[in-house]
């Protein structure tokens, strides 16, 4: 049994850490150590480029940030990253980290080894995909279908990933993180963020959750577990069942599920639900099912009228008549025999909150009658999805953490059997905790916000909460004018904190007069941009950068305390 650091004092033998398979500690991964080194080699060269000379101990460590905002933050931020390096600012950055939206974007780009090198080729030819075909409909079902049975817990973050990720990103990337740990040595190291969700709602722990090639795990708990073992079973910090390592689309999945906190959301899964079941010709042919028996026409007919009864609910509509078909159908499957448990009468959907819980166990009882005579593909699949829906389950995964001794986690980590990780954006916009992390020590953040509505929100929030953490960070004042009329480049700093560079997407620079026409072109949930939006939008984020890069090369002389 590999042993396990039991708090962050560091008591252990080296020996001993090297052979943990958790790894309790402030401190970095030995690779990501190693990858640092290398980095402010490569960061001091381009400082030289750029007429900026020091000694590598004197390198600042810079962390570019993108927040979440769909698709107008995943193409936000590819403009952005294009004009960042053709103004050598880009090889100066440590650290890419990304929430939402923008972890589309990274997931693009780091298919393509040392991408930075040659990231024109590369834009092109992830703006070719985007405006590109749609991935078929054989294909999201097939990719669902795999994460169904290929390990032991479903989510909707996997229906997300396959129907609905697919929709923007236009490609299954099945690739995974670790594969790409060696073709990376000239790029900036990739954070991906989520928050767990547990410790949102409860409170009972560090909530921010970071994914890099090396580590998964608690940014300011400090409790890791290697990238390739997140989501396998443990035990008393032994992995003692292995579980597939997320690929690409499960991880922008994992990140960019920003409604899994709303109401909305559950109209638009059941109709997405629904829109699967009525291509039944395509399911039957799936299925292998030329001429199928009629009972599964039967089955089919009672998933239809179980999602339309839902979305009547949902909409305050009567669902008597979906309710009766229902019944009907059920007791012709039992051979006349009644099967629901629940009393047929008439629901009163102006009660919402009672109409929500009646729906919750009839849908469920639904599901287990059916689930006598249909054991199958993809009537199984549907079950899962109802039960996830009813206890409203997203990026579920195996706690690595259950049941070690480790003071230095909160008591509620190391109880859970599972932990459910959703989009970071629902609580922060922006990837700040990552890159605050003590031991990283970043000298200079540059942020790149994408978000809908208010653009200083993230840093607004990002510092009210390093205040509450005792993380330092500088005070962040907006002249009040500004909230209408935002600029393009905004700089916070201080004494003993590291220097904040803010950068509103829409602004009165790149765009005049015009920022809510901008904005409201350009919604967080809408449909894939057309090729033109994506062309248009790229040129605007990519005025910030070029029109800034004096001002940003200004705030790494003083970082690095030089003349001017």
């Amino acid at each position: 049994m590999a042993q396990v650091l039991q708090d962050y004092t560091g008591v252990m033998s080296s020996s001993k850490l090297q052979e943990s398979e958790v790894r309790i500690k402030h401190s970095l991964n030995k690779n990501e150590e190693k990858f640092r080194v290398d980095r402010r080699n490569t960061v001091q060269q381009s400082l030289q480029k750029l007429g900026i000379r020091c000694s590598v101990d004197k390198v600042p460590n810079i962390a570019l940030v993108g927040s979440g905002g769909g698709e107008r933050a995943m193409v936000g931020l590819l403009g952005s990253l294009v004009h960042f390096q053709k103004t050598i600012l880009l090889d100066c950055v440590l650290y890419l980290s990304g929430v939402s939206g923008s972890t589309w974007c990274m997931a693009s780009l780091y298919q393509e080894p040392d991408w930075s090198t040659k990231l024109e080729s590369v834009k092109d030819k992830i703006i070719q995909r985007l405006g590109g075909p749609a991935v078929s409909w054989g294909d999201s079902f097939a990719k669902l279908k795999k994460y169904y049975y290929e390990k032991d817990i479903f989510s909707l973050t996997d229906f997300w990933a396959a129907m609905i990720v697919t929709t923007y990103v236009k490609e299954i990337d099945e690739h995974t993180l670790t594969e790409y740990l060696d073709q990376h040595s000239k790029d900036p190291l990739p954070i991906y963020t989520v928050i767990d969700k547990q410790c949102k709602q409860k409170k009972e722990g560090d909530p921010w959750f970071e994914i890099t090639p090396h580590e998964a795990g608690f940014s300011l708990t400090g409790a890791f577990v290697e990238a390739s073992k997140f989501g396998s079973q443990f035990e008393k910090g032994s992995m003692i069942k292995k579980q597939p390592e997320i690929d690409m689309l499960y991880l922008q999945a994992l990140c960019g599920s920003a409604l899994a906190d709303g109401g909305e959301i559950l109209k638009f899964l059941w109709q997405k639900i629904k829109d699967l079941f009525e291509s039944k010709k395509n399911i039957l042919e799936e299925m292998g099912k030329e001429d199928p028996d009629p009972s599964i026409d039967k089955g089919f007919q009672v998933i239809l009228d179980l999602v339309d009864m839902n979305l009547c609910v949902l909409d305050g509509k009567d669902p008597s008549a979906h309710d009766e078909s229902i019944r009907t159908t059920l007791t012709d499957l039992a051979g006349g025999k009644g099967q629901l448990i629940f009393p047929v009468g008439k629901l009163d959907v102006t009660d919402k909150e009672a109409a929500k819980l009646y729906m919750e166990h009839y849908t469920m009882d639904v599901c287990n009658n059916l689930s006598v005579w249909f054991k199958f593909w993809p009537f199984d699949f549907f079950y899962s999805f109802c039960r996830c829906i009813v206890q409203w389950i997203w990026g579920r995964k195996y706690d690595f953490l259950h049941n070690m001794t480790a003071k230095a986690v909160p008591v509620a980590l190391l109880e859970s059997e599972t932990r459910d990780y959703i989009d970071a954006g629902l609580l922060l916009n922006s990837p700040y905790f990552s890159v605050l992390r003590k031991e990283r020590n970043i000298d200079l953040i540059i942020s790149l916000d994408f978000s809908d509505g208010d653009p200083f929100t993230t840093v607004k929030d990002a510092a009210k909460m390093c205040r509450e953490r005792n993380i330092p960070f500088p005070e962040v004042n907006i002249p009040s004018e500004d909230f209408q009329k935002p600029k393009d480049f905004y700089v916070f700093k201080g004494k003993n904190v590291p220097t904040v560079i803010h950068i509103p997407l829409f602004n009165v620079v790149n765009c005049g007069d015009k920022i809510e026409d901008w904005r409201k072109k350009y919604c967080t949930f809408q449909g894939a941009y057309s090729a033109e939006m994506i062309t248009d939008l790229m040129e605007v984020a990519g005025k910030n950068i070029t029109n800034n890069k004096a001002k940003v090369l200004e705030e790494i002389h003083e970082i690095i305390g030089l003349p001017e």
